[in-house]
């Protein structure tokens, strides 16, 4: 069961597609053993073979995984509606993720109400240390949590990326406080964010909600701080839809 995890892995960082002897190689084991586990991957729809280069890619059937996984997420079920309300409110794209590892995962997108096409992020994968929604997770996570990922690897994606340990641990502090995290351009140039944590019914950090969009519309000293008002009041109220005690949702700075 773990190789057949290992070649699920490997399949989707290394892609879009590898032969036997490439994931042998990788994995470090016989190719007559990659080739039996591929075999039982391939009938069960996880994997499929390329016709043409014979080489392996992921299958349709982790769709069907992945959106069942989405549908029985009650942080993203409960949302749903306050996603969409914060769309509206402020004018920009809505976000909600959870912490997977060092990575934060978008369990959910609600569309900016107005603007030019946009790309559904459903499934997007974000270096925690980089966006506002994994600051403001790792924040109000444990301390042993938020020791664990300030020792990890710290990544730069921008100039602006925050991989100083001793800047970050403060930075941290201040967002704890203050209630909500910002994100200036620190996953990509010219986007920013702004997250608030929220709670589940234990008065654990569950996730995160924040809106994303351009730095000047989103950091503007106009609009920065009615715009986090409108964040932490929704995270709150999400918060207390998910059960959250009085004293969780109602987070600092909130």
């Amino acid at each position: 069961m773990h190789r057949a995890v290992q070649i699920l892995r490997e399949l989707a960082s290394g892609g879009p597609r590898l032969g036997v002897t490439e994931l042998a190689d990788r994995l470090g084991v016989a190719k007559p053993t990659v080739h039996a586990l591929l075999r039982t991957l391939e009938i069960e729809g996880l994997v499929g073979q390329d016709r043409d280069s014979s080489k392996y890619q992921l299958g349709p059937n982790l769709v069907q995984l992945g959106n069942a996984y989405l549908d029985t997420h009650e942080l993203r079920t409960r949302s749903l509606t306050w996603a969409d309300a914060l769309a509206n409110r402020t004018k920009e794209a809505v976000w909600v993720g959870v912490l997977t590892g060092d990575h934060v995962l978008i369990v959910h997108h609600a569309f900016r109400p107005e603007g030019a096409v946009q790309i559904l992020e459903v499934g997007a994968s974000i270096p925690w240390n980089t966006c506002a929604l994994g600051k403001a997770i790792v924040a109000s996570s444990s301390a042993d949590v938020c020791e664990r990922l300030l020792a990890g690897e710290l990544a730069v994606l921008t100039g602006a990326s925050m991989a100083d340990r001793k800047a970050l641990a403060g930075h941290l502090e201040e967002v704890l406080k203050a209630g909500y995290a910002l994100e200036d351009q620190e996953s990509a140039i010219g986007d920013a964010g702004i997250a608030s944590p929220v709670f589940d019914r234990s008065g654990e950090v569950a996730g995160a909600i924040g809106i994303v969009g351009p730095v000047e519309r989103m950091l503007g000293e106009s609009t920065r701080r009615e715009l986090a008002v409108a964040v932490r009041e929704t995270a709150r109220n999400l918060s207390r839809d998910l059960g959250a005690p009085r004293r969780a949702a109602y987070a600092p700075g909130a």
